[in-house]
């Protein structure tokens, strides 16, 4: 079903998407294929990271490499027009997971010939700082991929302080309508093909005027991309302020 919706609205998709598409379908040959192709790819956004030469013997790339071909799993028209981009994110993630856990492995085998009266505190210190950092450069990749995605749009992240709903009634609101629409197959792939809410059919599903979704058009198509799309930090923003 989903994979008809695909081929039906997005006949013009490029070769990349093509093949992950092909990949999905169960095209074994050519997930092989695909992933050997990528490895230049996959190894120079890993040294990026990991601020150093990352090789095919490390273990970050190993970890690189599996969360490519998540991401070859799980891309779909939703995640934007490039897979290159999302998979870009999804290999940074991971492997700044896999960072965050090696170090704390790092500090919890030094916490053990440390004095634990003297030395624990000014330790945990150290990890927290470590942890705020790496959560920083998760976020900061966050941001930047839903800023690609909003461009689509024809929005950009700092707009969204305007177009924000300045009562919390109204923002729960729309944060309801959002939740239905976004499990609506067909109107979602209007949104990403069209570029644009497909009001009328809203207007039907919900019992909000289309004054209303007309005025708050911006922000549900931003509220939308960001439910749409695995982004836990912006999720958890946007939760804290509609609670």
């Amino acid at each position: 079903m989903l994979l008809a919706i695909f081929q039906t609205l997005f006949q013009k998709k490029n070769k990349v998407e093509d093949i992950v598409y092909a990949i999905q379908a169960g095209n074994e040959e050519q997930l092989n294929h695909f992933l050997r192709q990528y490895e230049p790819f996959i190894l120079k956004i890993t040294s990026k990271v990991c601020r150093r030469f990352i090789t095919k013997q490390d273990d970050e790339f190993s970890v690189a490499l599996h969360a490519f071909h998540e991401s070859i799993q799980s891309y779909s028209y939703k995640k934007g027009s490039s897979f290159l981009s999302f998979a870009s994110l999804v290999v940074k993630r991971r492997i700044i997971d896999y960072i965050r856990e090696e170090s704390k492995h790092r500090f919890l085998a030094l916490d053990e010939g440390i004095d634990e009266i003297d030395n624990s505190k000014t330790d945990y210190s150290s990890y927290e700082t470590y942890c705020k950092s790496i959560d920083n450069l998760n976020r900061k990749e966050e941001i930047k991929h839903y800023s690609q995605l909003l461009r689509q749009f024809g929005l950009s992240f700092s707009e969204l302080v305007n177009v924000s709903p300045k009562h919390i009634d109204t923002r729960n609101q729309l944060y309801k309508i959002v939740h239905t629409f976004i499990l609506q197959e067909e109107m979602v792939a209007y949104l990403f093909k069209k570029k644009k809410l497909p009001i009328k059919q809203m207007e039907e599903m919900t019992t909000v005027s289309r004054k209303t979704l007309e005025k708050h058009r911006k922000y549900i198509i931003a509220l939308s991309i960001v439910f749409l799309n695995d982004f836990p930090y912006l999720q958890s923003f946007l939760k804290r302020g509609n609670s």
